[in-house]
């Protein structure tokens, strides 16, 4: 069991990631290299926080992300450590320009976005962001985070910060449960964190989908089913020791994710273990489709993000290593 893992966060322990990215910015603006740049929304991003306390470093370059990476990169160039910040979905926009000049460069801009998966649900399919894993990734030199919790969010946009090179950090709109002790926990890029161990089935899940992990292993161990579940913030660089120890100790993989299954998360730890430990995998996620609009638990429920669901896959997962499925 993870040092930093509260056994007993509930549903009245909510708090957001993005919440969580304002209380930083408030901190970190005190170093004098830290500049934020925004794409006019400042409000939902949380950026306002800093834009409070230190207008003389806060640019607000209007709804153009193209631009927003691009004065994120100049300011990375003029040496300092340069934050854009915007809903997930809308930082696609500016995709060639993060790839040609931010990461090309391997410059300082840190890609924090706001609105991930669906937790802004009743906005609707065209605000709903669930490619991005996919098209960051695919980026050299870009590291693509997701932290479970708002704990979690804090650790990462530090080590982010102080850390060279340009990150895509994706957070959430809506408040989740919180699942990590502040004191205690400690982020570590490239590393997933075992929250639970098991022999039966391997739960590994990022973001929002970390608490439906735990719930569902909560389930299936009143069933006599040992899971494992283990918390994968770090999408790239990903933890290939750990999976690869996983594939061979417990031989049977579910990935959740509140992302397509086409090239997140899934696929990535499928990539990771395939030419060393192929075991069997089920992939929780959006199915290759686009969304509706609703409240982001009736999505979750609608496209499979439950419990529930992770459970039916962990028994099948358990099947097809025992040659039944």
């Amino acid at each position: 069991m993870s040092k930093g893992y509260v056994k007993t966060a509930t549903t009245s322990n909510l708090k957001s990631t993005r919440d969580a990215y304002g209380e930083c910015l408030a901190e970190l603006g005190k170093d004098s290299r830290i500049v934020v740049v925004d794409a006019d929304l400042s409000s939902s991003t949380r950026t306002e926080r800093f834009a409070k306390h230190y207008p003389d470093r806060f640019f607000n370059v209007g709804c153009a992300e193209q631009n927003l990476v691009g004065v994120a990169a100049g300011l990375a160039y003029a040496g300092k450590i340069a934050l854009a910040s915007t809903y997930a979905i809308f930082s696609s926009r500016a995709w060639e320009v993060i790839r040609t000049i931010v990461a090309y460069d391997n410059l300082n801009v840190k890609i924090i976005v706001t609105h991930g998966g669906v937790t802004n649900g009743v906005d609707g399919a065209s605000h709903h962001s669930l490619e991005d894993f996919a098209i960051m990734r695919a980026i050299p030199n870009m590291k693509v985070i997701v932290p479970a919790d708002a704990v979690e969010a804090k650790k990462v946009i530090y080590t982010a910060v102080y850390t060279a090179g340009p990150f895509y950090i994706r957070l959430n709109r809506s408040a989740t449960p919180v699942i990590f002790d502040p004191d205690s926990y400690r982020f570590e890029l490239g590393k997933g964190v075992v929250l639970r161990d098991g022999s039966d089935v391997a739960i590994v899940a990022c973001g929002t989908m970390v608490s439906k992990a735990l719930e569902a292993a909560d389930i299936l161990e009143k069933e006599g089913i040992a899971a494992a579940v283990i918390n994968m913030p770090s999408i790239k660089p990903i933890d290939r020791n750990l999976l690869e120890k996983l594939a061979a100790e417990v031989g049977g993989i579910v990935t959740v994710e509140e992302h397509n299954v086409v090239g997140g998360l899934g696929s990535a730890v499928a990539e990771a273990i395939v030419s060393s430990k192929p075991v069997p995998i089920e992939l929780v996620g959006f199915k290759d489709t686009f969304t509706e609009t609703g409240e982001t638990e009736e999505l979750y429920a609608k496209f499979g993000l439950t419990a529930e669901n992770i459970i039916r896959c962990a028994k099948r997962v358990i099947r097809r290593k025992c040659g039944v499925g």
